[in-house]
C-alpha cells in the first residue's frame, strides 16, 4: 500500500489539479493565504481533506467557479485610497500629459481589475485631464483579470449607489446614465476601456504602457513571482512609465528598475538604468523606517540627459560615440551597443543629414553650428523636418573634449508653415475670385434695376387686372347668390314633389282593387298591393315589364286593343268582364275598367287598369 501523503503534499496535489485540468496556476501565490481560502470553501461545502475535494472537483464542474470565486478575493473600489488618486490626478497624470505631446496616444493598463470600478476609476480622471473628447481619441485603458465572471460584470458598467458613494456626486452626473435604478457608465467613453482576461504569472504582457495600476494584487504572490511580475510590468511601461501600488505593498531594492515617485501613495517610475536587476517586494507590514538614498550627481546627470524631450547624441574628440539618449535610440534605432563605436561607421553619420563635415568643421572652428531644413523620410513613409544644432564641449582652458549633436524636431513648425503657405496662396486666390464676383454682382445689379422697372410696369398692369377680377368676384357672388336662392327652390319643389309621391303611394296602397299604371309602351309605372294580392306577383317584379310579358292568371293579350284605345283617346273609358285564375289557382270573373291617364293638356300618357273580383 502506498504511503499517504502529507497534508502539504496533499495541498500542492490540489493545485496541481487545478493547473491540469482548468490552466490556472495557483503556485506562485502565498501558501498561507491560498490554504487559508481554499479551506474556506471546503468547509462550506463539508469536506475536511484535500483528497475528499479533487473528488468533488472532478464530479461537480461548477464546484470551479465557487472555489475561484473563494481564491481570487476581488475586493475593490471607485477612487479606493482617496489621497492616492488625489495625488495620481494632480501631479502623475499632470506630468505624464506635460511630457507627451498634444496628440500623442495614452496607453493606461489597469492589471487585476477585478469587476472594473478601478478601470473606471481611471477614465474619469483622465477624461477630466483631457476632456471627453480628446479621450476618445487619445486614450486606451486595458483592464485584466483571470476572474471571467469579474470581467464579465465590468464589461456591463452597471453600478448601485453603494457602490458609487466614494465618487463625487459631479462626476456621476458627468460619466454615468440612470438605467433601472442603477447607474451606466457612458457609453462613449467606455468604448475607450476594454477589458480581457490576462494572468499576470503565465500571460504576455501588453507593451508600450505610459501607466500601470496594480494595486493590492502582488501581495497575494510569493516573492519569486513577485520579483517575475514586477519584471514584466518594467517590460510593459514605456520610459519614464509609471507604477502604481496599493497601499498594503511596497518595492524595495538595491539595484532598483523602479525609482520611487511618492512612497507615501505607492507611485514608482520606470527606471531606465538598472535592466538587469532584481527587484525585491514586501508588504507595507516589513517596510521599516529608513532614509532614501537620492543617489549621486552623477547618476542625476545621467537621468537628465537621457530623459531629454529632443534627441541628442555626444561624440568624443576622438570622433567617437560617447552619449546617446532616449529620446535618440528611439527615433533613429540607436541602442546602448552603439556607444564606443566611431561615428563613421553608424547610419547616423550620413542620415538624415552629412553629419561628419559638420562635426569636423565645429570642433577646427570652436563654434556653434546650426543646419536647418534637414528632411528626412523613414521607411514607412513619413517625411520627418530637423534642425540640427552641433555645439563643440570645450573646458576653461579652451582643450576639446567632445561635440553635441542635438535633433530638433521641427516637422510641426514646418508644416504649419506650409500650411500657412497654402493658406496664404488659397487667399489670393480668394481675392481674386472676390474681385471677379464684385464685377459681376456689378453687372447683375444693373440687370435688376432695369428688371424692377419692368416690374413696376408689370405690377401696374397687375393692379388694374386685379380690380378687373374683384369685379368679376362681385358679379359672380351675386350668381352664387341667385343660384342658392334657385337651390332652395327647388329643394323646396323636390321636398312637395316627395309629399306628392308619398300621398298617391298611400292611394294606390289602399286602394282594394288592383290598379296598374302604364306608359305609353304600354310598360307597367305603377303595381299597387291589390294586383299584389289578386295575381301573386310583386312590385319589384312587375314594374317596368311589358304588359303582355306578365306571366298572371289573366288573359292580357285580350287587354291590348281596350289599352291601345286608351293610348290614343284621352276621354276613352271602358268595363268589361274577363275569366281569369287568381294566385290562388281558382277560376274567377274579373271586372277591368281601363281609362286614359290624361295630362293637363288632356294628352294621354299612359293608361289605368283597375281589376277587381267579380262575386
Amino acid at each position: 500500500m502506498s504511503e499517504r501523503l502529507a497534508p502539504d503534499d496533499d495541498f500542492e496535489e490540489v493545485l496541481r489539479y487545478l493547473k491540469e485540468s482548468r490552466g490556472f496556476d495557483f503556485t506562485g501565490y502565498k501558501r498561507t493565504s491560498l490554504m487559508r481560502r481554499v479551506r474556506h470553501r471546503m468547509t462550506q461545502v463539508g469536506i475536511d481533506n484535500y483528497p475528499d475535494y479533487i473528488d468533488q472537483l472532478q464530479v461537480n464542474a461548477d464546484e470551479f467557479n465557487s472555489l475561484f470565486n473563494t481564491i481570487l478575493i476581488n475586493v475593490t473600489g471607485f477612487f479606493r485610497d482617496a489621497e492616492a488618486w488625489d495625488f495620481l490626478r494632480e501631479d502623475v497624470v499632470t506630468t505624464l500629459l506635460a511630457e507627451r505631446g498634444p496628440d500623442d496616444p495614452i496607453r493606461v493598463w489597469s492589471a487585476g481589475c477585478a469587476s472594473g470600478e478601478e478601470a473606471y476609476s481611471l477614465a474619469m480622471v483622465l477624461a477630466e485631464a483631457v476632456g471627453p473628447e480628446r479621450f476618445r481619441q487619445r486614450v486606451k485603458i486595458y483592464a485584466t483579470d483571470v476572474d471571467d465572471e469579474a470581467l464579465t460584470h465590468a464589461r456591463h458598467a452597471l453600478y448601485g449607489e453603494r457602490e458609487l458613494q466614494n465618487v463625487p456626486a459631479e462626476l456621476v452626473a458627468k460619466y454615468f446614465e440612470p438605467q433601472n435604478g442603477r447607474y451606466a457608465f457612458r457609453k462613449d467613453l467606455r468604448r475607450s476601456v476594454i477589458f480581457g482576461r490576462n494572468d499576470l504569472v503565465q500571460d504576455a504582457p501588453i507593451s508600450r504602457i505610459d501607466l500601470l495600476v496594480c494595486r493590492n494584487t502582488l501581495m497575494y504572490f510569493n516573492q519569486e513571482t513577485q520579483a517575475k511580475v514586477l519584471g514584466r510590468f518594467h517590460f510593459a511601461l514605456m520610459p519614464r512609465g509609471v507604477l502604481f501600488l496599493g497601499k498594503a505593498e511596497m518595492l524595495l531594492s538595491h539595484s532598483r528598475i523602479f525609482d520611487p515617485v511618492d512612497l507615501k501613495h505607492r507611485l514608482f517610475r520606470k527606471a531606465l538604468s538598472g535592466v538587469g536587476g532584481t527587484a525585491h517586494f514586501v508588504t507595507q507590514s516589513y517596510v521599516q523606517d529608513r532614509r532614501i538614498d537620492l543617489g549621486g550627481l552623477d547618476q542625476l546627470r545621467e537621468y537628465a540627459f537621457s530623459a531629454s524631450p529632443v534627441a541628442q547624441v555626444v561624440v568624443s574628440a576622438e570622433d567617437v560615440v560617447a552619449l546617446v539618449n532616449q529620446q535618440a535610440q528611439a527615433m533613429f534605432g540607436l541602442s546602448a551597443k552603439d556607444i564606443g563605436r566611431p561615428l563613421r561607421d553608424l547610419d547616423l553619420s550620413y542620415r538624415p543629414v552629412e553629419l561628419r563635415g559638420y562635426v569636423e568643421q565645429a570642433r577646427l572652428e570652436r563654434r556653434a553650428l546650426r543646419v536647418k531644413e534637414v528632411e528626412w523620410s523613414r521607411a514607412a513613409g513619413e517625411s520627418l523636418w530637423f534642425e540640427v544644432h552641433i555645439n563643440p564641449l570645450v573646458t576653461g582652458d579652451n582643450t576639446l573634449i567632445g561635440v553635441s549633436v542635438v535633433f530638433h524636431d521641427v516637422t510641426s513648425a514646418r508644416r504649419l508653415l506650409e500650411d500657412l503657405e497654402y493658406a496664404n496662396r488659397q487667399l489670393e486666390s480668394a481675392y481674386e475670385e472676390l474681385q471677379s464676383t464684385n464685377e459681376e454682382l456689378e453687372t447683375t445689379n444693373e440687370e435688376l434695376q432695369s428688371t424692377v422697372e419692368e416690374l413696376e410696369t408689370t405690377n401696374e398692369e397687375l393692379q388694374s387686372t386685379n380690380e378687373e377680377l374683384e369685379t368679376m368676384n362681385e358679379e359672380l357672388q351675386s350668381t352664387n347668390d341667385e343660384l342658392q336662392t334657385i337651390n332652395d327652390t327647388l329643394r323646396e319643389r323636390t321636398l312637395e314633389l316627395d309629399q306628392v309621391n308619398d300621398f298617391l303611394e298611400s292611394i294606390l296602397t289602399s286602394l282594394r282593387p288592383g290598379v296598374v299604371v302604364l306608359d305609353l309602351q304600354m310598360r307597367v309605372l305603377a303595381w299597387n298591393r291589390g294586383a299584389e294580392e289578386l295575381w301573386g306577383v310583386r312590385r319589384d317584379e312587375a314594374e317596368g315589364e311589358h304588359l303582355l310579358n306578365l306571366d298572371i292568371g289573366l288573359p292580357v293579350a285580350d287587354l291590348r286593343p281596350v289599352v291601345r284605345n286608351a293610348l290614343t283617346d284621352a276621354a276613352y273609358l271602358t268595363e268589361m268582364k274577363m275569366a281569369a285564375v287568381n294566385r290562388k289557382g281558382r277560376e274567377v270573373t274579373v271586372r277591368v275598367v281601363c281609362s286614359s291617364l290624361r295630362s293637363n293638356t288632356d294628352t294621354p300618357n299612359g293608361a289605368i287598369l283597375v281589376m277587381e273580383q267579380s262575386s
